[in-house]
């Protein structure tokens, strides 16, 4: 496995193509929502709460895909190419048989999962389908979350920017023609933006295994998916399993608070999904900082610069506040006539523009959260943010939503104002522990495990 030659990259230089790269994921996402708007806001509804439960289902592969990439770039930042081979190897066959667990499960029980989100019967008509198919092929999304984890660690982040990029472009264009029955194709409705997408993340996962090939000269051969190394899995574990864990806390907080937002009517999941998909442009600012941050990070924790580390976050969290204000604002201003673009009712316009407003507490404190819990995590500190997310997710997020959401009447309102709050307690506890710098004895038991195990026999 080749490392990367430059040895100072910029923040700058690391950070565009995942922005881009995250920009184009969630334009495919947007896309469809736009799409499907033609249908009903019905099928908007259903298609937001389908694709919440796979995002759900995404976390698990996280538990490989974070902790691989972590590790990866310790080796790396440590010149261990060929550690990093051996943790890249184990990392995509531990990832491909989850995958494939993953799918058989919602592919057979894609109409319990959506009863079970509180999908009203009359739309599952709309979400069944869609479940099922995107569902059915997520083995696909594993091997692609592993493989551009790896690229990534090895800052090849234009590489995956493009590979999604092209995949957009497959997306729009298999939407256009079995959504409107575009060339005498057949009009399949949310089905047919289903087929699209899995026609479109089936040629990602090929560029993605070619692209692996030529930039690290890695080649999987049958028997890798067998011979997996155990003691390689825990050290990817040790890393990707609480770090995944707090994301699926997150994750599974956030479809117990959509339940409460379904028990106030199909409008108010309309609403909700509108203001996420406009929201996500800003999350994605904070995403790309802290990802760009966290590759950073592990290469000088890696080659032993701890104190380089510390300033450096500090860096971009300062960067990142100031992005995602400005971003959040524009959104939060335009907004009236972004709602345009997916409906006419001004009821739903209004509700929406007033989630986006509020949406300003959020994203500033959510910052803080992606940033800093991204570069603990690359130190392998991750034991804290997992303490702090359970108790403040669970014990003020999911409770403060039902008494706003439910019992008050700030109703859909009140659902995003519990949201802001978790975000900033959590947030601000991130900061406070990277300021006293506890995450400085994980740097150095992970710098000392790679010194001391530099020979191709320690993980074997």
């Amino acid at each position: 496995m080749t490392a990367s030659v430059h040895p100072k990259p910029t923040l700058l230089a690391i950070a565009w193509p995942i922005f881009v790269e995250q920009g184009l994921r969630i334009l495919i996402g947007i896309t469809d929502v736009f799409m499907v708007s033609h249908v009903s806001d019905g099928a908007v509804a259903a298609l937001d709460v389908g694709n919440r439960l796979l995002f759900f289902f995404l976390i698990v592969f996280n538990f490989i895909a974070i902790g691989s990439s972590v590790v990866i770039t310790h080796h790396l930042g440590a010149r261990d190419s060929a550690g990093a081979g051996r943790i890249t190897t184990n990392a995509i066959a531990v990832n491909t048989w989850l995958g494939a667990l993953t799918s058989v499960v919602v592919f057979l029980c894609a109409a319990p999962l959506l009863r079970l989100m509180q999908l009203p019967e009359g739309l599952m008509q709309y979400g069944l389908p869609f479940l099922t198919l995107m569902g059915g092929t997520l083995f696909m999304e594993s091997m692609n979350m592993s493989i551009a984890a790896t690229l990534r660690a090895n800052r090849h982040t234009r590489d995956a920017m493009f590979v999604i990029g092209a995949q957009n472009l497959l997306n729009v264009a298999g939407n256009c023609v079995l959504l409107f029955g575009l060339f005498g194709a057949p009009k399949m409705g949310v089905t047919g933006v289903a087929l699209s997408s899995v026609f479109s993340r089936c040629c990602a996962c090929v560029a993605f295994w070619i692209l692996l090939d030529y930039r690290t000269h890695l080649r999987l051969r049958v028997r890798d998916f067998f011979a997996i190394s155990w003691p390689v899995v825990r050290r990817v574990l040790r890393i990707g399993l609480p770090a995944a864990t707090e994301n699926m806390c997150y994750l599974s907080a956030m479809m117990v608070v959509t339940t409460f937002t379904a028990r106030l009517g199909g409008d108010s999941l309309a609403i909700q999904a509108y203001a996420f998909n406009l929201q996500r442009f800003v999350i994605l600012f904070s995403l790309s900082i802290g990802l760009s941050t966290e590759i950073l990070v592990g290469h000088l924790v890696g080659a032993g610069h701890f104190e380089d580390a510390y300033r450096g976050l500090l860096r971009s969290l300062r960067t990142g506040l100031l992005v995602a204000f400005v971003g959040i604002l524009g959104v939060a201003a335009a907004a009236p006539w972004l709602m345009h673009l997916f409906t006419d009712k001004p009821e739903i316009i209004a509700a929406t523009v007033l989630l986006l407003r509020l949406s300003i507490l959020i994203e500033t404190g959510r910052v803080f959260n992606i940033v800093v819990i991204n570069s603990l995590r690359a130190t392998g500190d991750v034991g804290f943010p997992l303490k702090m997310g359970v108790l403040s997710m669970w014990g003020v997020w999911v409770p403060l939503a039902w008494l706003l959401g439910l019992h008050s009447p700030l109703g859909l309102a009140g659902i995003w104002l519990a949201m802001a709050t978790d975000e900033w307690l959590r947030g601000l506890l991130m900061h406070r522990r990277w300021k006293q710098r506890h995450w400085m004895k994980s740097a150095a038991q992970a710098r000392e495990h790679i010194v001391a195990n530099t020979d191709d026999a320690a993980l074997a």
